[in-house]
């Protein structure tokens, strides 16, 4: 019979940021016994998860499996929330759609009814028809997290969260004071290697040193810990995003929406970031981008531009030290996509906890998902140039493989190709690709359902109008969770 291995005495996580406090709220409720470090480092001007306050829905799944309650998220971080994301001129002036979250969404995978219902095909500067029910919902500003009865009209909803940064930051560090980590300030100088191609010590500031089993870097960009090895490796992306830093407009006024907006500019997308503290815009900057022309586009004076570069490490977790977010990939925040990355390697690291002794076979499996992980992030993202718009502005941006081969099942049989690790669900690809503008092709599944397009569409109009009738004034229900 085996024996049950030698958990983690000491874990050290360089930076204290708002991902590495969830990080070590993460190790610390999966391993009680292990002493969890956090150290503050000189924070990373690249680092999004300091600026960009949204993530996607997975990231409200990990927050209850770590016991951050959402109510919490509400009445101490200014959380809102968002049922889709609506673009505008992707596929050229106009031009506008809508993406959401879940499975439940675009229909019109399946058949031709959504390019149909409401009478034959529109014209490219109307609004097409809704997709979801959240697009439904968004429209008529009416909203309430969905209950757990399976027979609620809102049972197939899915959101995402908006924060406030420094609040959310504050809920965690309060959550990881209450489980016993400990917070130290002292600045880090050098590294001691182990001889096995990780870190035996840290070197901090006074000639002392801390020793760890494991080491994870939660340091943004300059991935503190991992550039010290001499194993790191970097995959250039700038070939596949015409992106190089992100102008950042001052916040203006509160704004409770449902929805978040993204439109194409002269220079790239601009993001519109609605929050109940104040609404942020975004704006993707390309080389070469002059000061009038970026706040022509950016609709104002930048507050900031954050300069950055695309890519990822080769493998993440690196003899003993373990990255994180930006430490071990650099994407543009649009949609929350850059959140969502670091939270699902989080995820994977709490699946594939190593004990004090490393597996290398553990290693190798984490290296192996969290590279796919990022890559399709990546997909993703990349996916927003592939419009026609954007594609005219950058005609020579580099497709991945697997995003030439999601583009061409989409633009010629109308659907996608599953993606080990993706972020989205392939429901969810196809709804993005429908809203920015991506010309979709009718496949054999497509053309089957040409003759039930009228039973679908009244079948959906009786779930929206289900969940109009269950679902509250957004603001009626925020009002009545804050005031109790």
């Amino acid at each position: 019979m085996s024996e049950a291995r030698e958990l983690p005495t000491r874990i050290v996580i360089a930076g204290d940021g708002p991902l590495g406090v969830l990080a070590a709220i993460a190790l610390k409720r999966a391993l009680p016994r292990t002493e969890l470090i956090v150290l503050a480092i000189p924070p990373d001007p690249a680092a999004f998860a300091e600026r960009v306050g949204t993530a996607l829905p997975f990231t409200n799944r990990l927050h209850d499996q770590l016991g951050i309650a959402e109510a919490d998220l509400v009445r101490k971080a200014g959380a809102s929330h968002r049922l889709v994301t609506r673009y505008f001129g992707g596929g050229g002036p106009g031009q506008q759609g809508a993406a959401g979250y879940g499975a439940a969404i675009d229909p019109s995978m399946k058949t031709a009814f959504s390019r149909e219902w409401g009478g034959g095909p529109r014209n490219a500067e109307t609004a097409p028809p809704p997709r979801s029910l959240g697009e439904v919902l968004a429209a008529a500003g009416r909203f309430a997290p969905p209950s757990a009865e399976a027979d609620s009209p809102l049972a197939e909803l899915d959101y995402a969260l908006r924060w406030n940064v420094p609040a959310y930051r504050a809920l965690l560090v309060e959550t990881a004071q209450g489980l016993g980590v400990r917070h130290e300030r002292a600045r880090i100088t050098g590294t001691v290697p182990d001889g096995a191609g990780g870190i035996a010590a840290l070197v901090m500031e006074g000639g002392g040193q801390l020793t760890a089993d494991l080491y994870v870097d939660c340091g943004g960009s300059g991935a503190v810990l991992l550039s010290e090895l001499p194993e790191n490796s970097w995959i250039d992306w700038r070939a596949m995003f015409p992106a190089r830093g992100l102008a950042i407009g001052a916040p203006s006024g509160p704004m409770l929406a449902l929805e978040d907006r993204a439109s194409w500019t002269a220079l790239g997308w601009r993001w519109e970031l609605a929050g109940r503290d104040g609404r942020q815009d975004f704006l993707a900057v390309p080389d070469g981008a002059g000061d009038e022309a970026i706040a022509d586009a950016l609709g104002s004076e930048p507050a900031a531009i954050v300069r950055f570069a695309p890519g990822r490490q080769e493998a993440a977790w690196v003899g003993n030290v373990i990255g994180l977010g930006s430490a071990v990939a650099e994407l543009e925040p649009l949609g929350g996509i850059a959140q969502d990355l670091a939270h699902r390697q989080l995820a994977l690291l709490l699946e594939l906890l190593p004990g004090r002794t490393i597996d290398p076979a553990e290693r190798g499996e984490f290296n192996r998902r969290a590279a796919l992980m990022a890559d399709r992030a990546a997909d993703w993202l990349a996916a927003h140039y592939a419009s026609p718009a954007p594609t005219a502005r950058f005609p020579t941006l580099v497709l991945s493989p697997e995003l030439f081969r999601t583009l061409d099942q989409f633009t010629r049989r109308g659907r996608l190709p599953f993606a080990e690790e993706a972020p989205m669900l392939t429901q969810e690809f196809g709804a993005l690709l429908q809203a920015v503008g991506v010309p979709q092709g009718e496949g054999a599944m497509g053309a089957a359902g040409q003759g039930s397009g009228g039973a679908a569409a009244r079948a959906f109009e009786a779930r929206a109008n289900a969940a109009l009738q269950a679902a509250p004034p957004y603001g009626e229900w925020m009002t009545r969770l804050l005031s109790s």
